[in-house]
Order: C-alpha cells, then structure tokens, then sequence
C-alpha cells in the first residue's frame, strides 16, 4: 500500500513538471499552428489579363503604421525587422539581390559584400597610438541595418477577366538608406540612396516564415508576407509605368504631386468599377 501511495505521488509530480514546461510563459498550451508558407496566387494565364499597370510605391518607415516593417531595431531571438530578415536570407544565400539602378528589371546580381558596402560597411583607416609611437590601422565599421528608412516597392495592377477580380502582385522591393554628408556635423539634412532591389516572388517563403511584431495582438502573430498580401503599410505613389518613364516629381511638385499621385489611384479603381452596370 505504502509502494502504491509513493507511485501516485510520484506520477503526480511528473504531470506537474510536464505542465510547468508546457505552460511556460503562458496560462494555456499553445495549439495554434504558424504556417511557414506563403499563400499560393490564384493561377493566372497571360490571355485572361485584359489590363494591366506597373507603378512605383515609397514606404516611409517613419509612419506610425509602417513601424511594423522597422522595429526591432537589433534582432531579438525570432523577431527581426524586415531589412535583417532581407539580410538573413541573402546571407544564408536564399535571396538573391540585384543592382538598384537601371530600369530595376533584376539584371544584375551583386554580392554580399556589394551589399554591404551599399548599406554603409567600410573600412576606415586611423591611427592609434603603440609602445614604439603611433602606426596606422585599418578598422572596418559594419553597416547599420536601422538607418535603412524608406522602402521601394514595385507592383504590378492587373484584371483578370476569368474571375473578374482586380489584383495587385509585387514584384520587387528596395531598402532605402538614410545618411548625412561627412560635413554636416548636426546632421540636419538626411540624404537618401537606393541599395539593392529583392525579387518578391522569390524572398516570399523567406517572409511568410518570420513573424513581424504585432501591436494589436500578441496572441496572433502576422508574417512580413501577410503585412504585404494584406496591404497593411501606408505608402504612397511616386512613379508610373508610362511612354515617358519620368517620376512624378520630375513634373509636379508639392500639393500637385499628391494630387496626381490620387490620381493615378482613382484612374485604376475607375477601371474596375466602369467594368460593372448598377
């Protein structure tokens, strides 16, 4: 009897040290499954598109909804902004980047050092001083993922006439650095440099795996893919696809940017909507 009262309290205590390794953290059990892959797009066959236009969007990440795609600003355990989640797989050699200038058409592939120093690695030479005297040394300063500030996205807006839907695919996305000339000590007047362009189809395995930070719900977690799927970031339009390939600023300026660039999104959601009879 004495045996059968010990197992008891021994099988009790096992169930217990279980639970307190499962509930760690948390007054319940985590069941939810994270998926870790993106949403396939509907199939698409180039004879069902009946319209289609590129445009150009800027996100500013200093836009309270855009917050999301910056913070952390230093990755933490799983969490990571979504330049270090861009640098992450191009290290780990799943992401391949591509030249930012040009027409951004993905011709040209760079190298990870190539993408370093276009984030702001260099090597500086100083001089420091040594038992003998003073001898020159070269330090290299790694780059600053947080100074990265804006993001460039390129997207193409199509109609498909099998479904009869109107929808958006990404195609490409581009960091966007902000830096200060050597000269200006007070650092009053930010300057602005394309690094690399990322072909979206490609990193969406990568984003549909990292998780952003939700700040509405710590219980429902929401990949970098979702954030872009979903259209949850403000941006803006700065350039079209026309005969004249020229940005929006390069003719208008001011209110009449914004007026024009309201425009451009009025025109593609007059072309759904002139498709249908009420």
């Amino acid at each position: 009897m004495k045996k059968v009262g010990l197992f008891i309290i021994y099988f009790a205590f096992v169930i217990c040290s279980v639970n307190a390794q499962v509930l760690l953290g948390l007054p319940y059990e985590e069941e939810h499954v994270k998926r870790d892959a993106p949403m396939p797009y509907q199939f698409l066959r180039e004879a069902d598109v009946m319209w289609s236009k590129t445009i150009w969007r800027r996100i500013e990440l200093t836009e309270k909804l855009n917050h999301i795609l910056y913070f952390p600003v230093k990755p933490k355990a799983d969490w990571m902004s979504l330049i270090d989640v861009l640098l992450h797989g191009i290290h780990k050699g799943g992401l391949t980047p591509y030249d930012e200038s040009g027409d951004d058409e993905f011709g040209i592939i760079l190298t990870e050092d190539e993408v370093h120093a276009r984030m702001g690695a260099k090597s500086v030479t100083t001089t420091v001083e040594i038992l003998e005297g003073w001898e020159e040394k070269t330090i290299a300063e790694p780059y600053k993922s947080w100074e990265v500030k804006a993001y460039l996205v390129k997207e193409l807006w199509f109609f498909d006439k099998q479904r009869s839907v109107l929808e958006v695919r990404i195609i490409g996305i581009c960091p966007i650095l902000q830096y200060y000339r050597p000269d200006d000590v007070d650092q009053e007047t930010p300057l602005y440099k394309k690094t690399f362009w990322i072909y979206y189809q490609e990193a969406r395995d990568l984003l549909a795996s990292k998780a952003a930070y939700n700040p509405e719900n710590d219980l429902k977690s929401v990949t970098f893919d979702d954030i872009f799927q979903k259209r949850f970031f403000s941006s803006y339009i700065f350039k079209e696809s026309t005969p004249y390939n020229r940005l929006l600023q390069e003719y208008t300026t001011g209110l009449d940017l914004l007026l024009e660039a309201e425009s451009i999104k009025e025109t593609i959601f007059n072309f759904e909507q002139d498709l249908w009879e009420y």
